[in-house]
């Protein structure tokens, strides 16, 4: 009974490595030919195309890709330094870029907030045009609710960049009395157990969340690709756009796709985060904060790096 019961064990383990190095290997495969045939999948006249996208969007296929490249640049990273430097730089100056551009969305909400109050307030208009030539014009619930968008705006887009620039808040329990390298080694599993992992998670449910409310019929996560293919013959795009009250913001399927960008960017920083955390373990104390490109600020509103309670 024992000996059966190791055998089945260790059977199952052998099946399991079969499995996974069997979808590394073929991960090259996939990623060649998506990559030599965009029409099968980015040719949106197309409706198995479409559904295609869909499918591989959030499918194990996309996975093993992404994680045999994330191992294929870690490993070529750990050869050559300054190569995995210049990705870490790459990178962070893209997050930094991005959410430095979409914090302006917090202005453009303050200055129509005040719009919005004139409007109602002193000219007593039930309705807000913006533009020239041809403006813009919806009533002024509308202009209100849409307010939400740019809060969205700047929750979604600038987590990786508060990342980068340390403006997050930690909780300490361990980290601070351990030592520099312990401290590094401590990212890189954050990085690879937690950050990472849900990051995807998040992306999993985020990407259907939002296909189902841009077409139909609407598309599952237990679907596999020859039913969404099947699918696709009754394939018609109905972006929603159902306001929650009267004359209300009617544009919500920006919202989810705010929620996929987000998990992207959450995803791609603990790549990077991993990366840094690797090179100041290996470089040294001297390299901490290496190619760092913090805001600059005024004398006494310097922000607060790396807050803990």
């Amino acid at each position: 009974m024992e000996e059966t019961a190791s055998g089945g064990a260790f059977g199952a383990i052998l099946d399991g490595l079969t499995w996974f190095f069997g979808n590394i290997a073929m991960s090259f495969w996939n990623l060649g030919y998506a990559v030599t045939h965009p029409s099968s999948w980015l040719n949106w006249t197309d409706n198995e195309a479409v559904m295609r996208f869909v499918y591989y969007g959030a499918s194990m296929e996309l996975f093993f890709v992404v994680l045999t490249t994330f191992l294929v640049l870690t490993i070529i990273g750990m050869w050559r330094h300054n190569f995995m430097w210049g990705m870490v730089r790459g990178l962070e100056a893209f997050h930094n870029s991005v959410g430095r551009i979409a914090a302006w969305a917090g202005l453009i909400m303050v200055l129509q907030q005040v719009i919005i109050i004139l409007v109602q307030r002193v000219f007593a208009r039930p309705d807000l045009a913006f533009g020239f030539g041809v403006p813009v014009s919806f009533d002024v619930s509308w202009w209100s609710e849409e307010l939400k968008l740019y809060n969205a705006i700047v929750v979604a887009l600038c987590l990786a960049y508060t990342f980068v620039q340390g403006g997050h808040v930690r909780v300490d329990l361990v980290y601070s009395p351990v030592s520099y390298r312990t401290k590094k080694v401590i990212d890189m599993f954050g990085s690879l157990f937690f950050m990472m992992p849900m990051a995807t998670l998040m992306w999993l449910y985020s990407w259907f969340f939002l296909w189902r409310h841009l077409i139909v019929p609407k598309p599952s996560a237990s679907e596999g690709l020859e039913r969404l293919v099947m699918k696709a013959r009754a394939l018609r795009w109905n972006v929603e756009t159902i306001a929650f009250s009267p004359n209300g913001f009617s544009a919500y399927f920006l919202f989810k796709i705010l929620i996929v960008l987000m998990c992207g960017f959450i995803f791609l920083q603990g790549v990077v985060f991993f990366w840094r955390s690797y090179l100041e373990w290996k470089e040294g104390p001297e390299s901490e904060g290496k190619y760092h490109d913090h805001d600059k600020v005024e004398a006494g509103e310097e922000a607060y790096d790396h807050a803990e309670f």
